[in-house]
């Protein structure tokens, strides 16, 4: 009740001033523009109303403004994560919602200080909105993707996935340069309808600085979309491997029923018997495909390992592992163990040859944050225990390549998908389970940010997901073949691997550090009275 009088309160101020829908039109023009709906040209038009209202607000509007912009923005594309807490958490569906309200508050802080920063810079300073908006919006976005173990959902980028002479640029300046150069065309809007309205009260207000902006801004663009053309034309020289993929579709609250461990086996190896008439080099299962131990079930192993053994193709699956000589958990045996997302890779022997631990943990999910506070919460994965973290970037070799694999959350993080690549390699690989998040757009949010992990890297991505979507995109972002959603099927591709190395894999986020120091001088030569320069 307290929660909902509250937010009553909350909307009856904002909606009663009616400067505030601007905020709220803005916030759902970006929703728009992200899987589903797709409409990703509204995010080059989204953000101006706002920035252009900021000219004229105090701070506490501004700040007040941009947090009800961020809740609609973040709330719109991010709802979906109640679908876990409720048919899977066993939350009540108020209490679900309210999870996810909270999260989308906590995100709504970061375009909430946008736009304090923006109205207060924009009005003390002769540089353009199309310079200053795209630099404090990156920052921010940036520093969202590390802080408290890193949320860089919706970053403003990702709506661009299907643009591929834009993106193009993303080897470079990673999914950050493409954010910067949307709120710069936004910035650039603004600035003309901000430029008409102070001349009508300053005819002699300088537009120098305007000019010199709009200029660069339109020499970034051609050489963005001249570059994109260039790679997307590009032939870079590789052999090709074959592979299939694996789409169990085995649903989420049976998999785990021992009475349905063996319909979930039978339903993969079929799946596997019918790929492996393409003979492909190399097979992928999902996440945690396995219903079972690896390893520490020796007689469901050894069924696996000699079934395997008939394919004459490398498989590589998911499963939880129990791993000895830790303390987070005791088994009935009274071994010290502990649990690990991981990936295995059998040789077409069926002998073991990469075992990789999923490094990045998603929070609540396999694991809650905050335990000692968080008691009346449990993780949503199957397990007695905590899950522990790897911590190695290791790839896998065989002789069509190398590979990383991503589990699940990992791949939404550019920093870290560079670091399995620093040394070179060949293509990347990605399991999940989405089955999770039902008929949402989830599933769809998450698969187009690996097209940004195939470009940043130039490296083909192999995407493996029990419920969908999984698929091939090679390594300027093309998709080349991909399921449906909750299918229950498999998919076959030639996929040429790629050697580049690239800018981005080199130096990694140095365009975001540039953002970041320049928007400290801003803000410094801003308050450098507050300084005492």
């Amino acid at each position: 009740m307290f929660f909902r009088a509250t937010l009553k309160k909350v909307s009856n101020f904002f909606f009663t001033q009616k400067k505030f829908l601007i905020f709220i039109i803005s916030g759902y023009l970006l929703v728009l523009s992200f899987p589903t709906t797709d409409f990703f040209p509204l995010a080059w038009i989204a953000l101006f109303p706002i920035l252009v209202q900021l000219y004229e607000e105090s701070s506490s509007s501004a700040f007040k403004g941009g947090l009800l912009f961020g809740l609609v923005y973040f709330f719109g594309t991010t709802y979906w994560i109640y679908h876990a807490l409720y048919f899977y958490g066993s939350l009540p569906l108020i209490v679900s919602i309210s999870i996810v309200f909270l999260l989308s508050l906590y995100l709504s802080l970061y375009p909430a200080l946008f736009c304090l920063l923006f109205s207060i810079v924009i009005k003390k300073t002769q540089l353009p909105a199309l310079l200053i908006a795209p630099s404090f919006w990156t920052s921010l976005e940036f520093i969202r993707s590390y802080a408290f173990t890193g949320f860089p959902w919706s970053s403003i980028g990702y709506s661009q996935y299907k643009f591929l002479p834009f993106i193009q640029i993303s080897d470079i300046t990673g999914i950050y340069g493409i954010s910067f150069l949307i709120v710069a065309f936004n910035g650039l809007i603004a600035d003309i309808i901000i430029l008409r309205k102070i001349r009508k009260h300053k005819p002699l207000h300088p537009f120098s600085h305007l000019l010199i902006g709009i200029v660069l801004l339109l020499l970034t663009f051609v050489l963005t979309f001249s570059y994109g053309f260039y790679r997307l034309q590009q032939e870079r020289e590789g052999p090709y491997f074959k592979a299939a993929i694996i789409q169990g579709n085995i649903e989420q609250d049976k998999k785990w029923d021992p009475e349905y461990q063996q319909y979930v086996m039978n339903t993969y190896k079929s799946l596997t018997l019918q790929a492996s008439k393409e003979s492909p080099n190399i097979i992928l299962w999902p996440e945690t495909a396995l219903p079972f131990y690896f390893a520490a079930d020796k007689v469901l192993t050894e069924g696996l390992i000699t079934y395997q053994t008939t394919l004459n193709s490398y498989l590589l699956f998911g499963s939880v592992l129990l791993k000895e000589n830790t303390v987070s958990y005791t088994d009935n045996s009274g071994k010290a163990t502990k649990l690990t997302n991981s990936a295995i890779l059998l040789n077409p022997h069926g002998k073991v040859t990469y075992i990789y631990d999923k490094i990045h943990l998603v929070p609540f999910g396999e694991y809650v944050p905050m335990k000692s506070i968080l008691f009346f919460l449990n993780k949503l994965v199957h397990g007695t225990g905590e899950y522990q973290p790897g911590d190695a970037y290791i790839k896998a070799i065989t002789p069509y390549g190398s590979f990383a694999t991503l589990i699940c959350y990992e791949i939404i993080f550019p920093g870290m998908v560079r670091k399995f690549f620093m040394d070179g390699g060949d293509f990347i690989v990605t399991i999940t389970n989405d089955a999770w998040f039902g008929y949402t757009p989830g599933p769809f949010q998450h698969f187009s940010m690996a097209v940004f992990r195939a470009i940043e890297n130039r490296k083909p991505l192999l995407r493996a997901a029990n419920s969908g979507i999984s698929g091939f995109i090679d390594s300027n972002g093309r998709i080349i073949a991909k399921t449906n959603i909750f299918e229950r099927t498999f998919i076959f591709s030639e996929t040429k691997i790629d050697k580049t190395k690239t800018v981005y894999t080199t130096f990694g986020d140095i365009f975001s550090y540039f953002c970041i120091l320049f928007s400290a001088i801003l803000l410094i030569s801003t308050y450098k009275k507050i300084f005492k320069y």
